[in-house]
């Protein structure tokens, strides 16, 4: 039994990343478990990936670590994911590759918890909505069974999906209670607040698994500095190339390599 910070979709964000970290040793958590994507849109791949590391954090791997490390393609990304993972596959270490192709594509924690990306069988899956939901919840079972509780990323928002008698339903994501005999499915909100419009805070979960209690949180950081060196090296796309994406993809049906 432990206290895990849950986290994910950190995507080169050194500065958001260093803040959460700051702000669990803080709290004294144990270890640090990671839903995936540590690449993608920013200019930190390498420093992201060497602090997880040399934390010895639990990882897997989400999308864009599979496409950074050139394991899947990006037929299914946008223009604007594409061209960034575009400069993290020229930019990334052999270190880095060689660890994101090593991570699993799910992780069971502490025989209770199954960690994946986006569904548990579609890495690039978003689960938005309930139908989305229950569709892996029937894919859990099946292929977890025993597995009750689900940490999930890719959408980007701290998420509680619970289920009832077989309805699946939404709980606000502040400090959640495990411990009744219900299935969940949590995602810990995105590390990297880059696509975001609402807020620039960086999202995080607190996890002890053994009072099964979740605690979600946000932190600030020097978003600023994080978007000058992602335009500065590269990670941006602009109006010209963005245009040259659709026409290719629409009259060329190519996949841009």
């Amino acid at each position: 039994m432990a206290i895990y910070g849950v986290l994910g979709d950190i995507h080169g964000n050194r500065e958001a990343l260093e803040a959460v970290l700051a702000a669990l040793d803080v709290r004294g958590v144990d270890r640090i478990a990671c839903v995936g994507d540590l690449v993608g849109y920013n200019a930190d791949p390498d420093a992201c990936v060497d602090i997880l590391r040399d934390r010895n954090a639990i990882a897997i791997a989400g999308n864009h670590d599979l496409i950074g490390a050139g394991l899947l393609g990006w037929d299914r990304c946008s223009n604007k994911a594409m061209h960034s993972l575009k400069r993290t596959r020229r930019s990334i270490s052999p270190r880095t590759t060689e660890y994101l192709r090593a991570l699993p594509s799910h992780h069971v924690l502490e025989e209770r918890v199954l960690l994946t990306h986006g569904g548990v069988r579609d890495v690039q899956q978003y689960m938005t909505q309930l139908k989305h939901v229950t569709e892996n919840l029937s894919y859990l079972r099946t292929d977890f069974p025993g597995i009750s509780i689900c940490f999930f990323g890719h959408t980007h928002e701290q998420r509680v999906f619970e289920v009832v008698d077989g309805a699946v339903r939404d709980v606000p994501p502040s400090i959640v209670d495990l411990s009744i005999h219900r299935e969940y499915f949590v995602n810990p909100g995105s590390v990297d607040a880059s696509r975001k419009r609402e807020h620039k805070f960086a999202e995080y979960m607190v996890f002890d698994s053994d009072a099964l209690t979740l605690d979600f949180a946000r932190v600030a950081y020097d978003e600023v500095s994080t978007e000058s060196r992602a335009a500065a090296a590269g990670y941006r796309i602009d109006a010209w190339r963005d245009r040259l994406y659709d026409v290719q993809r629409r009259l060329i049906g190519i996949r841009l390599a």
